[in-house]
């Protein structure tokens, strides 16, 4: 069976869901939390609105409280898990198009959330679509299962997982292809002081860990124009300054990337605490200093590497520095083997106090698994793609969640990242691919 021949017939009406789905804006809101909406109505809306569509096409469907919603194909006792997520980061500035407008561009759908995870999610969705308008009798249940709080805590999937439970076995269409078997440990750090500089004012710029932040702004009581521009120069970088209310206020303009991928980025908040470090004793400015394009930790002498999984990497991605408090945050993506011992001392002969809010194993499944060797046929039979091998990653999926998962796709080999950026897109071309190539793993795992 090829499944490409099918997927043509539903082109326009995966498109069209998609671009319904892309248009709610479904980033974190704690403002509009209520029953029903335990991560705000943006997020509420995206879920209510995915079941709908589910329950109109016939599929069993189940809503965990707004933590998560489940779509269901197939029978059995035996479920496989495709676990996908609704919620989007902050948006950021410097987009082409309006970033909840699903434009569609040059065969391109321009959108927060269009790789990061409603693409992929949709593609999953129509892939199972087709296979029960298509009459295929599944041995095993199918759970499309749809989180709601992935890129902050968890907290929706986790909700789901200790009330019902989740598959012991499947897959999270949210990294690249041809797959992913290994996933980096996540070590979430809010480092904080009492410190105060009566020159600084304040400096504050990201919003996400997990994001590399891309615009920051500081002020200063003492005039610190004409070193700033030459900082700006020295760097090649975009920003500026004024004297407003008897301050001088400072910003510069960096390039968002994954905190997986630091380095892919422009950290505008590291950038601005290295300006300030040249004349501010401040504890927290010496401290993001000290890690500025220190992707690896080679400063606190805590850098690592991992035969198989890689190096460890850090991005700071929230600063917020005032009269009042100081605190910033770093997303450490930590191979299999690391000692986090190491790291703690390391923040301690720092002298910085620090809270560990966040740290989740590095998850690994054998690449001999038969659960990936048949995600990898049904890859390689659309592709034809021989020579891209499945690997590991330093991001973080759902497919931890679950005892043996492991990421496939939407991303293709070689693609450039858009990911968490501005201008984010999916190429349309790949989008019915993906549809395709996980309707040959569901019809495979599920038979």
């Amino acid at each position: 069976m090829n499944f490409s021949d099918y997927v043509k017939k539903y082109e326009q009406e995966a498109i069209s869901s998609l671009q319904k789905l892309l248009k709610i804006d479904s980033v974190l809101d704690e403002t509009t939390i209520s029953n029903g909406a335990p991560f705000g109505e943006g997020i509420k809306n995206a879920l209510e609105t995915f079941l709908e569509m589910a329950k109109q096409d016939g599929f069993k469907t189940f809503n965990d409280e707004g933590y998560a919603g489940v779509i269901e194909y197939g029978e059995g006792e035996e479920a496989i898990g495709v676990l996908c997520h609704l919620d989007v980061v902050p948006t950021g500035s410097n987009w082409k198009f309006p970033p909840f407008s699903a434009t569609i561009d040059d065969g391109k759908i321009y959108a927060r959330g269009a790789m990061d995870d409603k693409g992929p999610t949709v593609a999953a969705y129509y892939a199972l679509k087709i296979i029960k308008d298509l009459g295929i009798k599944l041995n095993k249940k199918i759970q499309l299962i749809l989180g709601t709080d992935e890129e902050t805590g968890w907290r929706g999937i986790n909700h789901y997982k200790v009330k019902y439970g989740l598959p012991e076995v499947g897959f999270a269409p949210d990294a690249d292809f041809p797959l992913i078997y290994g996933e980096k440990g996540i070590l979430n750090t809010i480092v904080t002081s009492t410190d105060i500089d009566e020159d600084i004012v304040y400096v504050k710029g990201g919003e996400r860990f997990n994001v590399v932040i891309d615009y920051a702004e500081a002020a200063t009581i003492k005039n610190h124009q004409e070193l700033f521009n030459e900082y700006l120069n020295k760097n090649n970088l975009s920003g500026s300054v004024e004297a407003k209310d008897n301050m001088y206020i400072y910003s510069i303009k960096g390039v968002s990337a994954h905190a997986m991928e630091p380095f892919k980025g422009v950290n505008a908040g590291t950038h601005m605490l290295n300006f300030l470090s040249s004349f501010s004793n401040h504890q927290l400015v010496k401290f993001g200093a000290l890690l500025h394009e220190d992707y690896y930790l080679n400063n606190l002498k805590v850098n690592y590497e991992h035969q198989e999984m890689g190096v460890l990497t850090c991005n700071i991605g929230i600063i917020d520095i005032n009269k009042e408090s100081s605190k910033l945050t770093l997303d450490m993506r930590y191979p299999t083997g690391f000692d986090k011992n190491k790291f703690e001392d390391a923040l301690k002969e720092c002298k910085v106090s620090y809270q560990i809010v966040a740290d989740k194993d590095p998850h690994y499944i054998e690449p001999t698994d038969p659960l990936i060797t048949t995600l990898y046929d049904a890859y390689v039979k659309y592709t034809n793609d021989f020579v891209n091998k499945p690997r590991t990653i330093g991001g973080g999926t759902y497919a931890r969640a679950i005892k043996k998962g492991v990421a496939f796709g939407m991303e293709m080999p070689g693609a450039t990242s858009v990911v968490h950026q501005p201008n984010e897109y999916l190429i349309i071309e790949e989008f019915l691919k993906g549809i395709a190539i996980y309707a040959e793993a569901i019809y495979q795992l599920g038979k």
